[in-house]
Order: structure tokens, then C-alpha cells, then sequence
């Protein structure tokens, strides 16, 4: 993971003082393990899940917040102040704080928004199909949640028709049996790839 984690803390800034890193996927294609991962990588800066943006209400419809409590903010120096959404209570939680730091990564259904874009200084797509990775959500969230599954994945079918990230995407990561590989997206100059093995890795989250 190091050699990725270099390349993307020796990009300038992008909000504010902060080097915005996204992570997207379709749901259940492991972007909070490799946010994770990554972020250890990066020294230990923090991640910012998206599950705690979205709301039952605004699976999608969240940027206008997000832009006023997180990337306002940062991109003026100041803290990020934001409720993370609680989504079996389906009401907000207690507020939580984020100073500007060097590096920020945010994971999550839609990080790579076309309202995000411009603030990010690196954008990275898991590249794992559709069908596999609601798969691995429905298995992981159980019988309870069919129904919510159904309207999530309607919901993101929508999203990705009319706003994509991947052909955006200046990274595309995939898992391999032993970890993770990773490669230029389609908008950057093509470069070596890389990869990155880790013998305990985790089902996807």
C-alpha cells in the first residue's frame, strides 16, 4: 500500500489545506476495509464514511449538506462539524469534529460525485462488479434488510446512471485472492501498475 499512499499525500491540496481522497464503489465492494488500509498507509488519517452522511431519506441527496458542514469548511481552513446519521434509530447523533489535517479520505456510494470532483485530489473506483458486491451486502446484512436492499439498489442504479464515477476515476483498485492490485483510471496519463498483497485480508465491508 505504500507506494499508492505516496503518490497521493505528494498531491497538492485540493480543499483548503486538505488533500481530499475519495474511495467509490458500488455497495459492498470493500471500500471501508480499503479506505482503511489506505488510511493506515497514509500515516493514520482519518476516514470519513459517507453511511454517516446519506440518510432512509437522502440515500443520495446529501451534497448540499455535506458541502455546508464538511467541505465548506475545510476548504476555508476551518473544521468540519457534521451528525453522524444513526440508521437504525433513523435520527442524527451527537456532532462530531474534523480539523483540517493533511490528508482526508472519504469512502462511500458516491464519493466521486460530480459536486466532489473539483475538491478532490484523488479519486479511486473498486473494481468490483455490481452483482458481486450486492451480493456481498445482502449475505453480510441478512434477511432483515431485503426490502431495504431492493430500494438501495434501485436508488444507486439511479445515482450512477445520471452522475458515474468511475470514467472519472484516477485509480481503479481490485481484490485479488491475496490482496489488493491497482491501476490508472481512463482520465490520467497511464502509468506502471501497482499492487499491494496482504495475506489477512478481510471480507469486504
Amino acid at each position: 500500500m505504500a507506494p499508492l499512499a505516496r503518490r497521493l499525500a505528494a498531491r497538492p491540496p485540493s480543499c483548503g489545506p486538505v488533500r481530499l481522497i475519495a474511495v467509490d464503489g458500488h455497495a459492498g465492494s470493500g471500500k471501508s476495509t480499503f479506505a482503511g488500509r489506505l488510511a493506515a498507509a497514509l500515516g493514520g488519517a482519518p476516514v470519513l464514511h459517507l453511511d454517516d452522511v446519506a440518510t432512509h431519506e437522502e440515500l443520495f441527496d446529501w451534497t448540499g449538506r455535506f458541502a455546508a458542514e464538511v467541505t465548506g469548511p475545510l476548504a476555508a481552513g476551518r473544521a468540519a462539524r457534521w451528525r453522524p446519521y444513526d440508521w437504525v434509530g433513523r435520527r442524527f447523533g451527537p456532532e462530531r469534529t474534523q480539523e483540517p489535517v493533511p490528508v482526508l479520505v472519504i469512502e462511500g456510494v458516491g464519493a466521486g460525485r460530480r459536486a466532489l470532483r473539483p475538491l478532490l485530489a484523488g479519486l479511486l473506483w473498486m473494481e468490483t462488479p455490481r452483482e458481486t458486491s450486492w451480493g456481498r451486502g445482502r449475505r453480510r446484512d441478512g434477511s432483515a434488510l431485503a426490502d431495504f436492499w431492493d430500494g438501495w439498489e434501485r436508488a444507486e442504479l439511479a445515482h450512477f446512471a445520471d452522475d458515474p464515477s468511475r470514467p472519472f476515476a484516477d485509480v481503479l483498485v481490485r481484490q485479488s485472492g491475496t490482496g489488493y492490485e491497482w491501476s490508472s483510471g481512463t482520465g490520467v496519463t497511464p502509468r506502471p501498475p501497482g499492487s499491494v498483497t496482504e495475506r489477512d485480508d478481510t471480507a469486504p465491508v
